[in-house]
């Protein structure tokens, strides 16, 4: 019998002050919609006690203690969801579940890719924590709440014993906005200025012979880092807020993330993808960042970009979804963030009855804003010019709620930080009218509020 409970508290917490009572805590994550945005960030959530762990690399998965060869791990996970599956009605999209992520490279167990890249670092192609409690932040009517699914102590324990943390709940009234500096850091990447530009040309004579329209070129940057892992989340939060952020603390890593893009959200059978494409600076001052703002919006080439990820983006829910449900319901939309302005779009459609949501990321997975079209062919160039593998970065972070939600980002704007170094990946969307220089700089622009808080 499911012992499931949840409860209103009577004071509202700040999300990130408390999740400062648990961010020691092994396998906690904090998913945390830091930008202000009425559509986008309507919950934080803060996952604590583990009751099950999920972890795959190629074909192997691990649950718990017991391992499985040769298998696919969406299905291994898919299995785990429906063990638990609950039945309640909640307007409160996750409730109880698996909060984790999917590494870019999971898609070598969907596609057959050519693997003649490097890795530089090394961690599972997955991880899924199941959690006996949550913290859930209704950040539009000032709300907390705690949940209990009951597998590892009794529900009204496990409320009880969390209450008594937040006790201990302290709102620093000193934390100041934190200004981005020049680092004094040394950074080292896996291409230089002229390498970069020649894999871009490289990429533009493939779209030129018609392997692909568009294809995403990125490249990995890394440094030195003893400071906390929570300290540098603090700074990025602080500095790049925005709907999609994360903070995963696991046994020997951290996951830093500040993601402006949704993959993929289903809620009560709706899905919804809103791909980024397009990007520009934000200027040093109120007539630059104007300026830069209007190129944006009247740049036929960032258009086409967004157009050609709308169409694949499309053709990709068609596959998971009820025929003629699939509509585009923004096509240009300009989103401001602290460093950076981005075109947006949103598609959405309904989900079949026999498609779970497991199933439809397995089946749109990694995203096509940061694969390419057609996806696979450029999945093929990308492995080939990249020269390393991208690991979790343009991979998901996200949820699996028992009922059938999910809610996953694409992971850019992402720090992982292991053994003392930081790694994070930059990039952007190649088209023929592409400029390689500005491709270079385009990154640039897009490492800055990483760059700056490392």
């Amino acid at each position: 019998m499911i012992d499931f409970r949840i409860k209103e508290l009577n004071t509202y917490y700040d999300p990130f002050y408390t999740y400062n009572l648990f961010k020691d805590d092994i396998d906690s994550i904090f998913l945390d919609s830091s930008k202000e945005d009425k559509l986008l960030s309507k919950y934080s959530f803060i996952g604590l006690n583990p009751y099950k762990k999920f972890t795959s690399k190629g074909r192997q998965v691990l649950i718990g203690k017991d391992k499985y060869d040769n298998v696919d791990p969406f299905e291994k996970l898919e299995e785990i969801m429906e063990e638990y599956k609950l039945n309640i009605k909640n307007d409160i999209p996750f409730i109880s579940g698996a909060i984790g992520y999917f590494s870019y490279d999971i898609g070598r167990v969907l596609e057959e890719l050519p693997d003649n890249s490097d890795e530089d670092f090394s961690i599972p192609d997955s991880i899924f924590v199941f959690f006996d409690n949550l913290i859930i932040f209704d950040l539009h009517n000032k709300k907390t709440y705690i949940t209990a699914a009951g597998q590892i102590q009794e529900s009204t324990v496990g409320i009880s014993n969390i209450e008594k943390y937040l006790e201990n709940y302290i709102e620093d009234i000193r934390d100041k906005k934190i200004e981005l500096v020049e680092s004094k850091n040394t950074f080292i990447s896996n291409f230089d200025k002229e390498e970069y530009e020649k894999a871009v040309a490289k990429l533009k004579d493939y779209i030129r012979s018609g392997d692909v329209y568009i294809a995403n070129m990125t490249r990995r940057i890394c440094c030195s880092s003893d400071e906390d892992s929570y300290k540098i989340y603090q700074k990025l939060r602080n500095t790049n807020k925005a709907p999609f952020s994360a903070y995963m603390n696991f046994q020997d890593f951290q996951i830093i993330s500040s993601s402006p893009e949704r993959f993929l959200s289903i809620t009560d059978g709706l899905v919804q993808t809103r791909p980024i494409k397009g990007t520009r600076p934000r200027g040093k001052n109120k007539e630059e960042d104007e300026k830069n703002k209007n190129e944006l919006l009247n740049s036929e080439k960032d258009k086409s970009e967004l157009l050609m990820i709308v169409d694949l983006e499309r053709n990709d829910l068609s596959k998971v979804c009820k025929p003629n449900s699939v509509k585009v319901t923004e096509l240009f939309k300009l989103e401001k963030y602290e460093t950076v302005f981005h075109l947006v779009s949103t598609i959405e459609g309904k989900l079949k009855e026999d498609v779970s949501a497991v199933k439809c990321i397995r089946e749109c997975f990694p995203g096509g804003s940061i694969t390419g079209a057609p996806k696979i062919r450029a999945m093929e160039i990308i492995e080939e010019l990249e020269k390393l593998k991208r690991n979790i970065y343009t991979g998901s972070i996200g949820y699996f709620d028992l009922r059938g939600n999910s809610d996953f980002n694409i992971v850019i704007r992402t720090i992982v930080k292991k053994d003392n170094k930081a790694y994070l990946g930059v990039g952007g969307g190649i088209t023929w009218e592409s400029v390689e220089e500005d491709e270079w700089f385009e990154t640039i622009d897009k490492a800055k509020a990483l760059m700056g808080v490392l």
